[in-house]
């Protein structure tokens, strides 16, 4: 096992950002960690999961399910009943860069049944992605865990992709120093455009930058001790302030 951990922030389809972020990783020093949130918005979401999985099965990668995963395999396994959630969340763009064609022009049972046909590696690969991967210390989790359980292992796995209050928001006193996603940084300083990483203090590190809405992707190295190195691609082409007004 390496004795540092790079772990990288929600990419959201942010091809080219994703790419620069990982010329900064060591992969024969550095473990590869992957929060979660590969696609749906961006630049170009398939490009996103083929880099990924290219990484896990080639790199020893480690990726995380993301709510946006979870969306996406919710689509594919019940499109009648999922396809508002995940249009709503951005989910089309990543279906149209698979399929290369406009997503108005079919239902969402088509789309999905073009989606298992046309790549069929897709499900499989989201099916398999662990929702926790712990590391000496560390624990690192998309979204977070129920810091209002007695063991936070009792969290339910919704909880894991999904959960921001009873997280953030709660003390911990588990001995564990979890590295988190899905909560942009904004939000957690409470600063409109810091979009830097967020330390609680008692043990949370969030590392949702916000690339998708022109704020940040961010790469942690940490050893045994704490971070190592912190390194950050910047987006400029889009008004972080959209983030507010845009959603999740």
């Amino acid at each position: 096992m390496k004795d540092k951990v790079f772990v990288v922030g929600d990419v959201h389809g942010q091809i080219t950002m994703f790419k620069q972020l990982l010329d900064y990783w060591k992969p024969d020093k550095e473990q590869l960690i992957l929060i979660g949130d590969l696609g749906d918005r961006g630049e170009n979401p398939k490009d996103c999961f083929e880099l990924a999985k290219e990484l896990v099965e080639d790199h020893g990668a480690i990726c995380l399910r993301g709510n946006h995963e979870e969306m996406l395999l919710d689509f594919l396994n019940n499109p009648k009943y999922s396809a508002p959630t995940y249009e709503m969340n951005g989910g089309m763009v990543t279906i149209q860069t698979f399929l290369e064609t406009e997503t108005e022009k079919y239902d969402s049972v088509e789309l999905a049944a073009s989606m298992l046909a046309k790549v069929p590696w897709l499900k499989p690969f989201i099916e398999s992605l662990p929702l926790t991967y712990e590391w000496e210390d560390y624990v690192f989790v998309h979204a977070g865990v129920d810091l209002t359980l007695d063991d936070w292992r009792d969290s339910r796995k919704r909880d894991y992709v999904w959960i921001r209050e009873g997280f953030y928001d709660q003390p911990n006193h588990t001995g564990k120093t979890f590295v988190f996603g899905h909560t942009v940084t904004a939000m957690l300083h409470n600063e409109q455009y810091n979009t830097d990483i967020w330390q609680s203090g008692d043990g949370k590190i969030g590392i949702d930058g916000g690339a998708v809405y022109g704020g940040t992707i961010h790469g942690l190295v940490l050893d045994k001790k704490g971070i190592v190195d912190h390194y950050k691609i910047d987006n400029k082409g889009y008004a972080f302030s959209e983030y507010l007004r845009r959603g999740l």
